[in-house]
C-alpha cells in the first residue's frame, strides 16, 4: 500500500481516515492506531508531530493490515453467534462468530475500542464487564432476539449481578443485559487469544 509517511497532524488524520474506511476488516485497529491519535493532541491541525519508532511501526502495521483478505463470513441467523470479549489495561477486544456445519468457528465481525483515561481507571473485573456492555450495545444488530453464547476469561457476570446496586453505572449494565438471551461460557486465557489479542496493541 503506497501512503507517505506522515509528516504533519493533517496528513496523519488523512491516512487514518481512509484506514477507518476499513475499520471493521482490521484486527485491533484502534489499538494499533492508538499512538497515531496520540500524536494528534493539540490546537494546530498542520503542526508537525514528533514521528517515533511507535508511530512509523503503528503506521507500517496498518498498511500492511489493509493489504490483507480478513477471513470474515457472511452472518447466518439460523445460527448461535458466539460473542467473544476481553479487557486489557489498554482498551476492549470483541469477536462475533459462527460455527458452520463441521463445527468450525469462523468471525464474522471484530470490534476494539481504547480505553479513555476514567475507565482505566476501572478495576480488572469491571473493565471486563464494560466490555461486555460494549459487545452487546455494538452488536445488538445481530443479537436482538437470538439466543447467543458468550465467552470471556473471566467470570464479571457474577460480580456485577452482586455490585449492581453499588453505584448508577453498575445499575445500568445491569439493566442493559436484562433484554438479552445468552448462556456464559468460561474460555480460559490461553484458549481466548483471538479477543485478548483485539485489546493489546502491542499483539498481532
Amino acid at each position: 500500500m503506497e501512503f507517505p509517511t506522515p509528516k504533519t497532524k493533517t496528513q496523519i488524520r488523512a491516512f487514518l481516515g481512509l484506514a477507518g474506511y476499513y475499520v471493521h476488516y482490521v484486527k485491533i485497529f484502534s489499538l494499533i492506531a492508538a499512538t497515531l491519535t496520540q500524536s494528534l493532541k493539540g490546537k494546530i491541525k498542520k503542526e508537525g508531530v514528533n514521528w517515533t519508532q511507535d508511530c512509523n511501526r503503528a503506521f507500517t502495521e496498518l498498511k500492511n493490515r489493509l493489504t490483507e483478505i480478513p477471513v470474515l463470513h457472511a452472518p447466518d441467523y439460523n445460527r448461535e453467534f458466539i460473542v467473544q470479549t476481553d479487557a486489557s489495561d489498554l482498551g476492549i477486544g470483541v469477536v462475533l462468530s459462527q460455527r458452520n456445519e463441521k463445527g468450525e468457528e469462523h468471525p464474522v465481525l471484530f470490534l476494539s475500542k481504547k480505553f479513555t483515561d476514567a475507565q482505566r481507571k476501572y478495576g480488572t473485573t469491571e473493565k471486563e464487564c464494560a466490555a461486555i456492555i460494549y459487545a452487546i450495545t455494538k452488536l445488538r444488530y445481530y443479537l436482538d432476539g437470538q439466543q447467543f453464547t458468550l465467552e470471556t476469561d473471566h467470570n464479571p457476570l457474577v460480580w456485577l449481578n452482586s455490585n449492581a446496586g453499588a453505584n448508577q453505572r453498575l445499575m445500568r449494565w445491569s439493566l442493559a443485559l436484562q433484554p438479552f438471551r445468552y448462556k456464559v461460557v468460561h474460555k480460559p486465557g490461553k484458549k481466548h487469544l483471538n479477543a485478548d489479542a483485539l485489546s493489546r496493541r502491542d499483539i498481532v
